[in-house]
């Protein structure tokens, strides 16, 4: 077929054993998603918060108070708001290069630790806030935090993962997201009722901050980054001890290889913009691009309370979406290195798309232009559902697949840069929907879910078409996959990959 169909890559198939070692070392580092899922989750609740409102937006409190004839649409739209929730995602894209060299240069363990001890900093300066500077100085420090550790802990855990399990290992960063936002939902329905609960809320983002510092300062480095910065013997051994075998020689020779190649590019910024690396810009650019024009990120309480829900029922609602989201990474953790990754893409962007348009005709038929209107009890229960089935759809597909693809494709020569791309894109596009989401819902109305459902078709023909599987194939052999793509094939010179694999026909 014209797409990217599974492909034989013909791969080295590396001697060595799953080890507890390994599923330890990834749980520990995963542990950085927890980080950006709870400032995910806490903010849209907080945010919705009447006490929290009164000391900080008093504009906006004043316009939840008027009456019914208020256009609902229209209720949150305020720049100041959307600018608390999205400067750290502004922050984040800009901590994103800063974390690249540093990760590079110093190691995947420091940037983690970095990214915990920014992100202490800011949970500590967000819960003490006395005015909405210290609110806005203290969401930049969240920034850089979540900007480091979306950089390191991707790349972490595609090195340390053995090839067959990658997937799952890597999906444990979008898992712990997810615990991260389920438990956020929960502290925020807890902490509502009180008058400087929204305190506790965003001080209790310290606690997974220190978890992943201490956490950091455990872990092992990988044996990438080990021998990026010409520690050979150590590499060597940390080799042997996360496959648990005394034979990896033929692994260990490959990852030198692959570092002496690296070592000879002088500027990994540039060298990823060479018609070679065509196809790892293109995705690294891409999906989290289209990740975050899947409108995700803005099912929060505050679009529940626009759609008439009342404070508690939309506190209530994102834990039961949070919930659903929870257990739906798991259909992705067991099926991404069984499947494959296109097969959740597709099947996810099919669901999104259908839940988009069925949430989108609810609220046209029930608000209107005018935004007056409101939901009985069984409407929200069938507008619930779904919204819980597009979660579910982007949770084991474009979430944890959003983050593994970018991380899993990019030779040891252009990850850095890579990575750190897909963050900046993530987070700036994370950033500017933030900033206009609530604008363009005042002015788009229900045709908002119609505007993201049309972005869902389009990034689903893109995988279908473009995107080759790449399941089972060790990182340093991702060359072979685009070699033998039906489109991608024409950017990889020869000598990008294997003599042996120049040979093998490209998949049908």
């Amino acid at each position: 077929m014209a797409g990217g169909a599974h492909i034989e890559t013909g791969g080295r198939h590396y001697e060595g054993e799953v080890t507890a070692f390994v599923l330890i070392t990834c749980f520990v580092a995963a542990m950085g998603g927890l980080l950006f899922g709870y400032d995910l989750g806490i903010t849209g609740g907080v945010t919705s918060m009447e006490p929290f409102l009164v000391k900080f937006f008093p504009t906006v409190y004043k316009q939840m108070l008027d009456d019914s004839s208020t256009n609902q649409y229209c209720k949150f739209d305020n720049q100041l708001l959307t600018l608390f929730t999205s400067s750290l995602y502004l922050a984040a894209l800009i901590a994103s290069f800063f974390a690249a060299t540093t990760t590079r240069l110093f190691g995947r363990k420091p940037s983690m630790f970095l990214g915990g001890l920014f992100f202490l900093i800011g949970a500590l300066l967000n819960g003490f806030a006395i005015n909405v500077e210290m609110l806005i100085i203290g969401r930049i420090f969240l920034g850089f935090g979540v900007g480091y550790c979306n950089q390191s802990v991707p790349i972490y855990l595609s090195e340390m993962a053995p090839a067959k399990i990658r997937g799952a290992l890597n999906i444990g960063f979008q898992m712990m997201i997810t615990l991260g936002i389920l438990g956020a939902n929960l502290i925020n329905y807890a902490t509502s009722r009180h008058k400087n609960g929204w305190r506790v809320s965003l001080g209790l983002g310290a606690v997974p901050a220190i978890l992943l510092c201490v956490g950091s300062l455990c872990l092992e480095e990988t044996p990438n980054s080990l021998i990026e910065r010409g520690q050979h013997v150590k590499a060597k051994t940390m080799l042997q001890k996360v496959r648990g075998t005394n034979n990896v020689d033929e692994e260990y020779q490959d990852l030198v290889d692959a570092s002496e190649a690296a070592s000879k590019v002088e500027n990994p910024w540039k060298n990823i913009t060479r018609r070679r690396y065509r196809p790892q810009l293109t995705f690294c650019s891409f999906i989290p691009f289209f990740q975050q024009l899947t409108g995700i990120n803005f099912y929060a309480p505050v679009l529940f309370t626009i759609l008439g829900f009342g404070n508690d029922a939309s506190l209530m609602s994102a834990v039961i979406t949070g919930g659903v989201n929870v257990l739906a990474t798991f259909v992705s953790v067991f099926c991404v290195d069984k499947f494959g990754r296109r097969i959740l893409f597709l099947e996810g962007g099919i669901q999104m798309l259908v839940c988009q348009i069925v949430v989108g005709v609810m609220i046209g038929l029930k608000f209107g232009l005018n935004g007056q209107g409101s939901f009985n009890k069984g409407e929200a229960d069938i507008l619930l559902v779904f919204i819980c089935l597009y979660v579910a759809a982007f949770a084991w597909s474009w979430g944890p697949l959003g983050w593994l693809v970018p991380s899993e494709i990019c030779s040891l020569e252009i990850r850095a840069a890579g990575q750190a791309i897909n963050v900046a894109v993530n987070m700036f596009f994370t950033f500017g929907i933030g900033q206009i989401f609530l604008s363009l819902l005042c002015h788009l109305k229900f045709g908002l879910f119609f505007f993201f459902g049309a972005w869902v078709l389009v990034m689903t023909i893109f995988i279908a078409f473009l995107l080759p599987e790449t399941k089972n194939v060790p990182v340093e052999e991702m060359n072979y996959v685009w070699k033998s793509h039906w489109f991608w094939n024409k950017y990889i010179p020869d000598d990008a990959v294997p003599p042996a694999y120049n040979s093998s026909k490209a998949a049908p």
